[in-house]
């Protein structure tokens, strides 16, 4: 028969709605254009979590106010300070005795009397003194005793978590045996440290001793580890007490349980776990000054806690190489902060999981995460359809699926999507049908097919006519010092992915111009830091438009240039750039030159102009006049819906055009 085993249930709230990578992607999306990295950027957003979703600093938070709830409310004079009251009760139990007792000597009683009143003032001091002393009354004996009978047990619950309790109305048998586990255990530790242990002998230590060791370790590590983690903790303990505390408490341990026995095996154990596991924080302290006093036992848990609670804070902080949020210790996080934090922590390492398993970030092949091209697709759809409720003016339009504006079939094929209007390819619709069927097993001879709408497929179109589409980015340290950087890529990867989903016939030609121009990717770009050199070589960036306008002469030629500032540098006949400001004349006449040489191939060209110098206005105006171009000054959150319109503008009212109102300058425009 099949066995079927049970556990309480951990994964958070059934019905809570799954993790929102597109959220996520979108957030993440935005800090690498801002210049983060990949890595980084998914960290930022695990840090401030999403809409509706705490994030790793409100753990943090709560952590730090945990730890310091803990610090303020206790101090660490617990067990001397239940020491003084036994031993005051003691005294007062055996001044009424003898006050009572008509038959005793009175210069026996005088001479008690005297050494009751002449007891030191420390505590240690006080019940060394009293050890030897024949008590007269019952109860202050017993209070006596208690007090060795605490110091004991406190020194216990140190090293082994609950013992307090435990021995609570011990007999001289439960004390007995106590020693003897103590000595067994420093046996077993000195033969590890001689590397002769064995598993049977710990295993032979559990089965007479077990008991006292609630984690029930499997293996001499695993109890190393739980002893060696608390009995740091009791030092960190007495490490945080005043020197008069430490003294004190370690006079009184001589009297534990009557003698100094138990003190010398503790001590040997310590030192054995020292050696066994010097990387524990065995010299850390702690300043705890409030009201609520702690025995050594909860005053040892405490600094448990708070280690526990350090550990937390830096697994949450991210800070180390190669971090990653399964680090994250769900189970201490949970004890200490309760069921909440563990499901909220366990979320965002699902969503960092997810990120990575459904092929949003990858791995380079030095280790760096990046985006991957599933990823800016989606990133760029994302940005495509905020360009459209743009330019349209009201939002939850339907995406134009064609991929052209002409409307003719491009051959390709894609799966149907609701509110799509292409005729469905019957060829594929069928045989996914049929290939769906025969994998699932479901289909007999002879039988009918049965569509499913998964089948579907409609057949694409496109437009017949090409461009050579180049896009001109200005970056120089004026768009990043001015915040246009983060504008500037969106627009970038809005327009690649209309053209890549669209318009896949048209080239598209990506150029950064700073100091020189360089083509780019769109990865490259998404991902370029901001650029601080000084220079605007808009003559370099016309040289590579116009090269990749020849390399398709079928195409119609469309220059897009996004720029901030006029130019001031240009490429020199040997390869060198020339840098002046104010512009030099030459620098001036070579960017016209390519302009004019755009003019002759027959590029439709269009300025984007950022930011209000008169200047610059004066400029692109008259560099537009020559070629016949046109010149938008966007906002900066109209930016992409400027260039995408002026694309499309630029391909003609030749197939299914659309008006969108006017959004830049005070006329309309139509697109295709």
């Amino acid at each position: 028969m099949a066995r079927a085993f049970y556990r309480p249930y951990d994964g958070g709230d059934p019905l809570a709605a799954p993790v929102d990578l597109s959220e996520a992607l979108d957030a993440i999306g935005e800090d690498v254009m801002a210049g983060y990295s990949p890595e980084r950027a998914m960290q930022e957003f695990l840090r401030r979590g999403g809409q509706g979703q705490e994030g790793l600093d409100d753990l943090a938070r709560r952590i730090a106010e945990k730890r310091q709830e803990l610090t303020s409310r206790h101090h660490l004079d617990g067990t001397l300070q239940e020491v003084r009251e036994l031993l005051e009760k003691a005294v007062l139990e055996e001044r009424k005795q003898l006050a009572r007792d008509v038959e005793m000597d009175d210069s026996d009683r005088a001479f008690r009397e005297m050494r009751l009143e002449s007891l030191p003032l420390s505590p240690a001091a006080a019940v060394s003194e009293l050890s030897s002393y024949d008590w007269q009354s019952g109860e202050a004996r017993e209070a006596f005793d208690q007090i060795k009978d605490l110091l004991g047990r406190e020194l216990l619950d140190q090293r082994f978590a609950g013992m307090k309790q435990a021995l609570e109305n011990a007999t001289d048998e439960d004390r007995a045996e106590i020693q003897q586990m103590l000595s067994d255990l420093n046996d077993l530790l000195e033969k590890r440290a001689m590397g002769e242990d064995t598993q049977e002998d710990f295993e032979e230590f559990m089965s007479r001793h077990g008991q006292h060791f609630p984690e029930n370790p499997s293996t001499l590590d695993e109890l190393l580890d739980a002893m060696a983690s608390r009995a740091a903790a009791a030092q960190r303990m007495l490490n945080s007490m005043s020197e008069e505390q430490r003294r004190e408490l370690m006079e009184l341990s001589a009297q534990a349980f009557g003698s100094p026995a138990l003190t010398e095996q503790l001590a040997r154990m310590d030192a054995n776990l020292q050696m066994l596991r010097p990387g524990e924080d065995w010299g850390g302290s702690e300043r705890m000054d409030g009201e609520e006093g702690l025995g050594l036992g909860d005053g040892t848990g405490v600094l448990q806690d708070l280690a526990d609670l350090d550990q937390l804070a830096e697994q949450l902080a991210q800070s180390y190489s190669g971090a990653r949020l399964d680090d994250l210790d769900l189970d201490t996080l949970t004890r200490q902060l309760g069921e909440d934090a563990g499901v909220l922590a366990r979320r965002l390492q699902e969503l960092e999981r997810e990120l990575q398993r459904t092929g949003y970030l990858d791995r380079t092949s030095d280790g760096r995460l990046r985006l991957s091209p599933k990823a800016m697709r989606q990133l760029g759809r994302a940005l495509l359809r905020d360009v459209a409720n743009r330019m349209s003016g009201r939002q939850g339009q339907r995406d134009t699926r064609n991929a052209g504006a002409a409307g003719e079939a491009s051959g390709a094929t894609r799966a149907w999507e609701f509110g799509d209007t292409e005729p469905w390819d019957v060829t594929r619709t069928v045989t996914n049908a049929v290939l769906r069927e025969a994998s699932a097993e479901q289909r007999s001879p002879g039988s009918a097919v049965r569509l499913q709408i998964d089948d579907v497929e409609v057949r694409e179109t496109e437009a017949r006519t090409q461009a050579a589409v180049a896009l001109l980015v200005d970056t120089s340290f004026s768009m990043a010092m001015d915040g246009r950087w983060v504008p500037m890529k969106r627009t970038a990867l809005a327009l690649h992915t209309l053209i890549r989903q669209r318009f896949r016939g048209d080239h598209l030609e990506l150029v950064t111009f700073g100091r020189a121009a360089r083509r780019t990717t769109i990865e490259e770009l998404t991902a370029l830091d901001a650029q601080w050199d000084k220079g605007t070589n808009l003559h370099h960036g016309l040289l590579l438009a116009n090269r990749h306008f020849r390399k398709h002469p079928n195409a119609q030629p469309v220059l897009l240039i996004v720029t901030d500032g006029e130019p001031t540098s240009h490429l020199e006949r040997n390869g060198e750039v020339y840098f002046e400001y104010p512009p030099h004349p030459l620098t001036i006449a070579h960017a016209v030159r390519e302009l004019d040489t755009a003019g002759r191939l027959g590029a439709q060209t269009t300025f984007f102009r950022l930011g209000d110098d008169p200047g610059l206005a004066r400029f692109i105006e008259s560099m537009a006049r020559r070629v016949d171009g046109r010149v938008v000054a966007p906002e900066l959150d109209d930016l992409g819906a400027a260039v995408v319109g002026s694309y499309l503008g630029s391909r003609g009212p030749a197939g299914g055009a659309g008006h969108y109102g006017d959004l830049f300058g005070g006329r309309g425009f139509w697109v295709s």
